[in-house]
């Protein structure tokens, strides 16, 4: 079996979804170590305002994965070159966190590595656009609050930390780090696949990213912002299993208290996950709201990413999304396994 057959194969629940109307449009890219892939594609990149037939050059809007495929990344390569130490408090880069209560402020003693792993005790997300539209005052906002404490969870807030670390460590936004062909902050240099018709926003996002505190933070912190076409999402995926864009904290796994397979930035594969069960031991994985998704087996030498427009027009609309992702996975495995 090619690899174009075993994309052919693995996309099949994902082709039904498009054809059954839970979601607007998909493409699924498969990738071996040897750097041969495939891609396919159904459905349209936009139901509204008009209609638009989506296509293999069409950029996503990542969401989460931009915290894999950029700020984890440039985390890491920073902390190899020596100019910032993970298991230092963010501090070091950002010393006026919380400066009005430096003696008391347990904000103050997280560590990069604790918001990499989502091990803080910082909320899942927080409305941080219903408090301006300045993205530098919304900035001094996400460091001066006084955030509310609970158990370990995936936490935004926890990347929009590193991403301001990142911006005060180089003296740049994140949009001027360099990324692949087929990956960049917004708005994409190229036809874009349409999300949400936002509320708040008054129109369709299309070329503007999704996430609302995103768009109100600039476009580019360091929980969502990024785009990426097909390819461009593969190519990085390459790079990981090729060992160019891979570190070993990126599959060092911590259990968590919320019972979460977490390394540096990403999920480690286990029963019940969004890349299904078929998968290797040695799988990491992410997903995006928009209904995104990246999965690389390293025992297997494979990549798959899934992406879809899922809430466009509308979020509130069951998708189908959480069941669809590790269908997907285990057709990839499955028909990569008889290949091989």
């Amino acid at each position: 079996m090619t690899i174009e057959a075993v994309c052919e194969a693995a996309f099949s629940p994902a082709r039904e979804a498009v054809e059954r109307g839970r979601i607007p449009g998909a493409a699924l890219g498969v990738i071996g170590a040897d750097g041969r892939s495939a891609v396919r594609f159904a459905g349209m990149a936009a139901l509204v305002p008009e209609r638009e037939a989506l296509t293999r050059e069409h950029w996503f809007d990542l969401a989460s994965l931009s915290k894999v495929i950029a700020t984890t990344v440039m985390i890491l390569r920073l902390a190899g070159q020596g100019r910032l130490d993970l298991d230092r408090p963010l501090t070091d880069a950002i010393p006026d966190l919380r400066q009005y209560d430096v003696a008391g402020a347990a904000e103050r003693k997280l560590t990069f590595r604790d918001c990499l792993m989502h091990r803080s005790f910082l909320p899942a997300v927080e409305p941080v656009y219903t408090y301006g539209n300045d993205p530098a005052r919304l900035r001094a906002f996400v460091l001066q609050r006084e955030w509310r404490h609970g158990p370990p969870v995936y936490s935004d807030i926890n990347f929009i930390l590193l991403g301001i670390a990142v911006e005060r460590l180089t003296g740049a936004p994140l949009s001027d780090w360099p990324l692949g062909e087929g990956l960049s902050f917004g708005p994409p240099p190229g036809p874009a696949v349409a999300t949400e018709n936002c509320s708040w926003r008054g129109r369709v996002m299309k070329g503007e990213v999704h996430d609302e505190n995103a768009f109100a933070l600039g476009g580019a912190p360091g929980h969502a912002g990024l785009f990426g076409t097909i390819d461009g999402v593969l190519g990085f995926a390459h790079a990981m299993l090729d060992g160019s864009m891979l570190s070993p904290m990126m599959m060092t796994e911590v259990r968590t208290a919320n019972e979460r397979h977490r390394t540096c930035g990403w999920e480690r594969a286990f029963a019940g996950w969004h890349g299904g069960d078929a998968c290797s031991a040695d799988t990491i994985g992410h997903t995006g709201f928009t209904g995104t998704g990246l999965w690389i087996d390293f025992e297997r030498g494979l990549a798959w990413t899934l992406l879809t427009n899922r809430v466009h027009p509308t979020r509130h609309a069951d998708s189908g999304i959480t069941t669809l992702r590790p269908a997907v996975g285990d057709g990839v495995i499955a028909a990569w396994d008889e290949r091989t």
